[in-house]
């Protein structure tokens, strides 16, 4: 899907979760982000997941720090990244992609905001997530659809639950690096 050397190209002119802040957020935008940030949480039962990730996945968040959906999202995965050695997540700014990357990562016709894309520790491609979790979508389809939503109506609408959908994507992706049979045998586990 993309080709190894797209990847490690992709991931190191990527910036971490703070210099993208650094480079691309207003004062408003930082401190937007900073609130979600700090609202934020693991439970212990997460983290320990998270820590106990045994395969390197390098993760690339396409974003724009003005975007509400990323201001939501970002720092969920912050939070995520940081209780794992094994996540090297990075942040590349929607309008600094090559157009012809741009072309190839749109949502239903458009460049959304957030994607992400996870790469195994050689920059194999694994996965892509993005704009929206589940629960993000149940709600706004409730707030456009009214009654008539076709959703699962016993859905929780927090933060909590956002953290907890984007908490199973990256463990099905670290199981998919870790149950590779080419990787098993490279780390002879």
């Amino acid at each position: 899907m993309i080709p190894q050397n797209v990847a490690r190209d992709l991931v190191d002119d990527s910036l971490s979760y703070q210099d993208f802040l650094a480079r691309h957020g207003s004062p408003g935008d930082i401190k937007n982000w900073t609130d979600v940030n700090e609202s934020c949480s693991l439970s212990d039962e997460q983290a320990d997941l998270l820590s106990s990730f045994s395969r390197q996945l390098h993760v690339v968040c396409i974003a724009g720090a003005w975007c509400g959906d990323c201001v939501r999202q970002g720092p969920i995965l912050n939070h995520i990244a940081s209780a794992s050695d094994q996540i090297n997540l990075l942040f590349i700014d929607r309008d600094a992609l090559a157009e012809e990357f741009k072309a190839t990562w749109t949502v239903c016709g458009g460049l959304r905001v957030p994607q992400v894309l996870f790469f195994n520790e050689d920059y194999q491609f694994l996965g892509h997530a993005g704009d929206r979790t589940i629960t993000r979508y149940r709600k706004l389809a409730r707030l456009a659809l009214g009654d008539e939503a076709p959703i699962n109506t016993s859905f929780d609408q927090s933060q909590k639950t956002v953290l907890e959908d984007w908490l199973e994507e990256f463990e099905r992706i670290h199981l998919i690096a870790r149950l590779s049979p080419r990787l098993r045998q490279k780390h002879a586990d």
